[in-house]
């Protein structure tokens, strides 16, 4: 789809308007990560609709894109469980009273420790690879009865319109033969209920995905009965659905894809008498993403061989610009009582930056954008999943402030920002270093 400048930045708008985002930004310094809550509970029921034509559908919220326990908690209302990939995840979704089936944990590399809540938890085990079936029952115990294993099958990984991404090229899961000889172990080893999980493209932006990786985890899972005697009890097919990033993308429709698994299923585990197979998600981008967004403000100008609009937020805050070169619209809001930009027509190039000594450190590079003045609110969108949640403090800078826009249109501030005195409190060694550091800190609170 071909737009203009002007149309394609008028095309996405933040969720929140122009008057509330000035309202909770004199209440809460910028920069902060605001979420919509009306939005999340939109598409979690969304989601569980285009699945509940399977009775044992769940969706497990990947709780990398967003740990913040007051929105995991929000789709756990919809019966959601947790997809954890560690310790501190798996205390996460403790704390919410979320255990047992609830969480799936899958992870790669695993600590002895992690293996071991897992198992304390009741957590379904997703084993990355064959090896990792003895290492648990070494440090964890005996093996459950409900497991599920990572497959990889290689190669590339294409669809109608091209090659999605490279499966071969990827640390995770399992190999075809690997898989056969880990249900065999794990049989014999007392395993009764058996999972197949897979992860073969990210951030597809496409109807078409889950249900061609629907037929190819279908079909190996009747050869796989047939060839190990094993129960296939779940079919998960993780995350990998994408967001509209781009204002000229057609953003995922949950309820085709839903219709798009259900095909598969009907055409091809129906047949085989295996038509008690749970479906399984794991989506954490398409969960969180759309519903959450950097808010920042202009702070500098600079005009050298380009036009730079420097803000308060940083790669700190959101790094995907910076590791990936990854696109993120931003909308210009305005100055408190001035004219809302966020449907202005552009009229300037500008690179948007934050303060890193790293020249990565940009939120959008050569953007056409309606003019920026000094104080101006900008919105970095889509930063609901992977944006606060790979945060850093390079430079020793700190973390934002989280905030949730109800759907009353009152808010809560659901994650404080960092103070320096968090960033000094893991200092162990010159106490009286870190004595003057933190008795210095409690002098410049709200400074970032």
């Amino acid at each position: 789809m071909s737009m203009t400048p002007s149309e394609a930045y008028a095309a996405k708008r933040p969720f929140a308007p122009k008057e509330k985002l000035e309202e909770i930004a004199a209440a809460v310094p910028t920069p902060f990560h605001l979420y919509d809550e009306a939005g999340i509970r939109r598409n979690m029921q969304a989601v569980r609709d285009a699945f509940a034509w399977n009775p044992g559908f769940r969706e497990y919220f990947a709780v990398k894109a967003n740990p913040n326990p007051a929105l995991i908690s929000i789709l756990h209302e919809y019966g959601c469980g947790c997809d954890c990939s560690s310790y501190t995840e798996l205390m996460i979704a403790n704390a919410l009273g979320i255990t047992g089936p609830e969480i799936m944990f899958s992870s790669n590399d695993t600590p002895a420790a992690d293996f071991k809540l897992a198992r304390e938890l009741g957590a379904t085990v997703n084993f990355d690879d064959i090896s990792h079936i003895e290492f648990f029952e070494d440090v964890a115990g005996p093996i459950p009865e409900t497991v599920s294993c990572r497959f990889n099958p290689g190669g590339l990984f294409q669809l109608a319109n091209g090659i999605m991404d490279n499966p071969g090229d990827s640390k995770y899961g399992m190999t075809t033969d690997q898989l056969f000889e880990a249900f065999r172990q794990l049989r014999a080893k007392g395993a009764k209920n058996f999972g197949i999980h897979a992860f073969l493209a990210s951030n597809t932006v496409t109807n078409d995905y889950y249900p061609a990786l629907a037929r190819i985890l279908f079909k190996l899972a009747i050869d796989l009965q047939k060839e190990t005697g094993a129960h296939i009890a779940f079919i998960n097919l993780s995350g990998g659905v994408g967001i509209a990033y781009k204002p000229e993308q057609t953003a995922n429709d949950i309820a085709k894809i839903g219709e798009g698994v259900h095909k598969a299923f009907d055409e091809i585990l129906v047949p085989a008498g295996m038509d008690d197979v749970a479906i399984f998600t794991e989506m954490g981008r398409f969960m969180m993403g759309p519903y959450g967004c950097l808010v920042t403000r202009a702070i500098h100008e600079k005009k050298i061989y380009k036009d730079y609009i420097g803000v308060d937020a940083s790669a700190v805050d959101l790094i995907r610009p910076a590791m990936y070169g990854a696109y993120h619209h931003v909308s210009v809001v305005g100055q408190p009582g001035g004219p809302d930009k966020c449907a202005a027509p552009v009229t300037d190039t500008y690179d948007v930056t934050g303060n890193l000594c790293e020249n990565n450190d940009k939120f959008a590079v050569d953007r056409e954008l309606p003019h920026i003045d000094m104080g101006d609110l900008l919105v970095v969108h889509d930063s609901g999943a992977h944006g606060y949640s790979m945060g850093y403090n390079y430079n020793g800078r700190l973390r934002s402030a989280e905030v949730l826009l109800h759907e009353d249109g009152s808010f809560d501030v659901i994650r404080r920002a960092e103070t320096p005195a968090d960033y000094f409190a893991t200092f162990s060694v010159l106490p009286d270093i870190y004595t003057k550091l933190v008795g210095a800190s409690k002098n410049l609170s709200g400074i970032k």
